[in-house]
């Protein structure tokens, strides 16, 4: 069965041009990775909670805009690997994927106030 990664993030609004541009080039990396598919999502209506809400849950500010983000692998295994390399990458910057240079594709966004998550899909429906 599949398996997702999850992602939140507040993008200064004035930086959506950027947050495609930063998506469209690093994105292929995952995909490259063995992802089947990943998906951008720019917030249109996130409503303010009263207890907690996608806001508050990465600290956005008022000139900032929430992003939704999935990476679908078609299986855990696929998707650890994948964190494997990326997390070697880390280790050793200098054999890392191009791609992901933050020099020459820098994050127009607080990395630290990214949230993000591994899930297990548990009931998947389809349209037929």
């Amino acid at each position: 069965m599949s398996y997702i990664d999850g992602f939140v993030i507040a993008v200064p609004t004035a930086n959506k041009e950027k947050f495609i541009a930063h998506a469209e080039l690093g994105d292929s990396v995952f995909i490259d990775l063995g992802a089947s598919r990943v998906v951008e999502c720019w917030g249109d209506d996130v409503p303010d909670g009263t207890l907690t809400d996608f806001r508050r849950a990465v600290q956005a500010k008022e000139d900032e805009t929430v992003a939704f983000s999935w990476v679908e692998w078609p299986d855990k295994a696929t998707r650890d690997a994948a964190m494997k390399q990326m997390m070697a990458w880390m280790e050793h910057p200098e054999k890392a994927d191009p791609r992901m240079d933050p020099k020459k594709n820098p994050m127009p966004f607080d990395g630290k106030r990214l949230i993000f998550g591994g899930f297990a899909p548990i009931v998947d429906l389809h349209a037929s």
